[in-house]
């Protein structure tokens, strides 16, 4: 005869789009599960979650309290004046790195362990084996330890250390790289809306990128090296000719240059700062602001 040991509880704040995936996910594993929002009318729909009528009765009703919630204000407003003493509190907002190391002094301030949150998934991913779905966390090891199995029920989790600044790091490091992925991808449809089939152009650009993840690995390793010429076939003073190219392109198709000349902008520097013959790993040495 076996017997299933009960799943640890915990109160969730914030019931947005991220944070009702991730309360189904929680409730559909066994969690008993206290809920709070701003709007009481979004738990209506989280059969068998406990749905507390303030921040503070949710709070008090768990020692594992995780805050989804709009901003770092948004987290301001809900939890003062509220009792945080002996919490271990796990913030999965958005935010900034600095944001997140103040989090942690305010939650050590007021009592409690902290752990900061990055959410890399779309609500849909949340809870769905094989989605890809995935969290940072940073902070508190010993929060992390703790926690690890209920943490690890809606998404996977990757610890990235003890900065409670790290998670936020990594997060918008990457939401940054997908931004200007976005940026790329959107000139590129505007150049051939008129011309080719949205649909069949899909399938060059997806094949297209793919090819071209790779050169993350290069900019990685020149960076460690110090060497940003190792490994390059397009100098920088080829690919320089070549957005010539790029931007006479744009004009003929009545395209603004807007989202690439930026970048181009930054490769032209370098180039007559005098390395023609590196990548453009340089570029990120032109973004460092002394």
């Amino acid at each position: 005869m076996t017997c299933n040991a009960e799943k640890p509880p915990l109160s969730l704040l914030g019931l947005g789009a991220m944070g009702s995936a991730l309360a189904r996910a929680w409730l559909a594993a066994g969690h008993p599960l206290t809920v709070w929002n701003r709007t009481p009318g979004r738990a209506e729909a989280l059969e068998g979650a406990r749905v507390a009528t303030t921040a503070a009765e949710a709070v008090a009703a768990s020692d594992l309290v995780i805050v989804c919630l709009l901003d770092h204000s948004s987290v301001d407003d809900a939890l003062a004046g509220v009792d945080l003493s002996g919490k271990d509190l796990i913030d999965l907002t958005t935010g900034t790195p600095e944001e997140a190391r103040a989090r942690a002094r305010w939650a050590q301030e007021r009592g409690a362990r902290f752990l900061d949150g990055g959410v890399m998934a779309v609500p849909p991913m949340i809870g769905v084996p094989g989605s890809g779905a995935y969290v940072f966390y940073s902070g508190s090891p010993a929060v992390f330890e703790a926690h690890s199995g209920t943490l690890a029920t809606p998404a996977a989790t990757v610890y990235t250390g003890e900065d409670p600044g790290l998670a936020a790091l990594h997060d918008v490091a990457l939401l940054s790289a997908m931004t200007g992925m976005f940026a790329g991808v959107a000139h590129a449809f505007a150049l051939v809306r008129e011309e080719i089939p949205p649909k069949a152009f899909a399938d060059l650009v997806v094949g297209w990128l793919q090819a071209m993840v790779p050169y993350a690995y290069g900019v990685a390793e020149h960076l460690d090296s110090g060497d940003y010429t190792k490994g390059v076939t397009s100098n920088l003073a080829m690919m320089v000719r070549g957005n010539a190219t790029l931007l006479r392109t744009a004009e003929e198709q009545k395209v603004s240059p807007e989202l690439l000349t930026p970048f181009m902008t930054l490769m032209t520097r370098r180039l007559a700062d005098g390395h023609a013959d590196e990548g453009t790993t340089g570029v990120i040495d032109l973004l460092r602001v002394p």
